[in-house]
């Protein structure tokens, strides 16, 4: 509680009366693609109690990809629920709530019953390829930003309705799509509000990202009823107002939504042109601030929208790396090499280098600036004496390589020279990690004292919603890794990464 004087008139004189004002506080909601998180948040934007739940993946055939859109949104209920007892507080103190979510993600549900009609389709999912093996010809590019890759949703949309026969429900209105963020405003707000925002619309492969508005050419090469989509909002807007049964009454307004990558640029208060964040997840995602500047990639990376309204678009470079955190997921649930991820880091640092072992995570194909969907991991330059120490090291250098295969590239396309980097995201706990990646790049690493970017940026855009205002991020607690490594010595090193990505791709040709 913090208190305040407030001016009162009595009699034709002026006194001030001094009383309490009920302190706000922002619950943030961030859905991801291995658990979801809830964060409750002071009016300084200072976490005061998070929770978490694991959601599992699902994976009916090689290379697909799915999830349990109710379990996802029963997740959500229960670390909201969880998150609030923990900060002893109920849910009529909570002033808004700013969602970020796993993008591109795609769920098709039925309207009247509110039921999905099929699993929802994980943006790491390729069962989509062969729709996009016939779309090559469509320039999606020049109004999207994007390329046509199994990646996006719009492929996704066209093969749930093909495969659950729905063209004809689709038509008459009686289905609705959204990538996480609408299927859980949708359910928070029982049912009555189907919305996104710009930043995951720009994700679909279906949204104009110079007009702002869906695209009806690809909507109508893909045969997608422009009575599916969502209504489309600033990340900053009045979404809805949550009044479920978790909140016991109260009725809250959703205020802030932004597709985790773009929350995160938000949240780590790059709001300059140049400025940039690299996000360490499940996969690996570094996004620079272009401004009112929509800057086109001639390297693969992608254009993207950044946390807008809808009279002031903000733009970004985008480089997409599929498979980063997921690799020491791997090493842990599929391998059992180690039982818990940091070992991953504890093991890597016993080698005083990889002893020529190369791992390629291409476990979902290859991303920015490659884009080959159809290659699988591989790992080279095995001996008799390599052990999971190799495995351990090897997973944690890829995902370093891979970030300098998007700093690369970026530093061409933006004509701009990238003297530091701010990071995030689960694997930045990896000292290894962050120090190798320093040390590769040959520049300072910033990684925040409270490095859950994604979350804070969705509780930055409520809280501003709900203020009225621009809150700086400016002024915070940071650990800096600097380069210490020899740059020539690293360079060879990265040599024999470029070397091993060429004959993965090689092999599946």
């Amino acid at each position: 509680m913090f208190h305040h004087y407030r001016t009162l008139i009595f009699d034709g004189l002026s006194y001030d009366k001094y009383e309490p004002t009920v302190k706000k506080y922002i619950l943030a909601i961030d859905q991801g693609t291995s658990s979801s998180r809830a964060f409750l948040f002071d009016e300084n934007l200072k976490c005061l109690a998070q929770a978490q739940q694991e959601v599992p993946l699902i994976y009916p055939k090689s290379d697909w990809v799915e999830q349990d859109a109710e379990l996802i949104y029963e997740s959500v209920c229960t670390t909201i629920k969880i998150c609030l007892q923990r900060a002893q507080i109920s849910a009529a103190d909570v002033s808004a709530i700013g969602i970020t979510n796993q993008r591109e993600t795609t769920v098709v549900w039925d309207r009247q019953i509110s039921k999905p009609i099929h699993n929802a389709i994980s943006w790491q999912s390729k069962q989509t390829q062969r729709i996009c093996d016939e779309l090559k010809d469509l320039d999606v590019k020049s109004k999207t930003g994007l390329l046509v890759d199994c990646y996006f949703s719009a492929p996704k949309i066209r093969w749930i309705l093909d495969h659950c026969q729905a063209q004809e429900r689709a038509a008459q209105g009686e289905l609705c799509f959204g990538t996480i963020d609408t299927w859980l405003i949708w359910k928070l707000s029982g049912r009555e509000s189907h919305v996104t925002d710009l930043t995951n619309a720009s994700r679909t492969m279906a949204f104009d990202i110079q007009k702002l508005q869906w695209d009806d050419e690809i909507l109508q090469r893909l045969n997608i009823p422009k009575l599916l989509l969502p209504k489309v909002l600033s990340s900053k807007d009045h979404f809805a107002h949550a009044c479920v049964d978790i909140f016991e009454g109260a009725s809250i307004p959703i205020l802030g939504v932004a597709g985790d990558q773009q929350a995160a640029l938000y949240g780590q208060g790059c709001d300059k042109p140049g400025m940039v964040k690299n996000t360490y997840g499940t996969g690996c995602f570094m996004l620079m601030n272009t401004g009112r500047e929509r800057v086109e990639s001639n390297s693969g990376l992608l254009t993207t929208l950044a946390c807008s309204t809808m009279n002031q678009p903000t733009y970004a470079l985008e480089g997409s790396v599929f498979i980063a955190g997921a690799a020491i997921q791997w090493l842990r649930d599929n391998l059992e090499l180690i039982d818990t991820a940091n070992m991953s880091g504890e093991l890597a640092s016993q080698l005083k280098d990889n002893d020529g072992v190369i791992f390629v995570p291409s476990f979902s194909g290859l991303g920015t600036p490659y884009w080959k969907s159809h290659v699988k991991g591989a790992c080279f330059g095995l001996t008799r004496a390599s052990d999971k120490r190799h495995f351990a090291r090897g997973v944690l250098e890829a995902i370093a390589y891979q970030s300098r295969d998007l700093l690369e590239v970026m530093r061409q396309d933006c004509g701009r020279e990238i003297q530091k980097m701010r990071v995030d995201g689960g694997a930045c706990a990896s000292e290894f990690l962050m120090q190798f990646q320093a040390d590769l790049l040959g520049m300072n690493l910033e990684l925040p004292k409270f490095a859950e970017s994604s979350v804070l940026g969705a509780a930055r855009l409520a809280l501003e919603m709900l203020e009225d205002q621009h809150f700086d991020l400016e002024e915070r607690e940071e650990q800096v890794y600097s380069p210490h490594a020899c740059p020539l010595e690293m360079n060879e090193h990265y040599k024999l990464w470029q070397k091993a990505v060429k004959a993965v791709i090689a092999f599946s040709e």
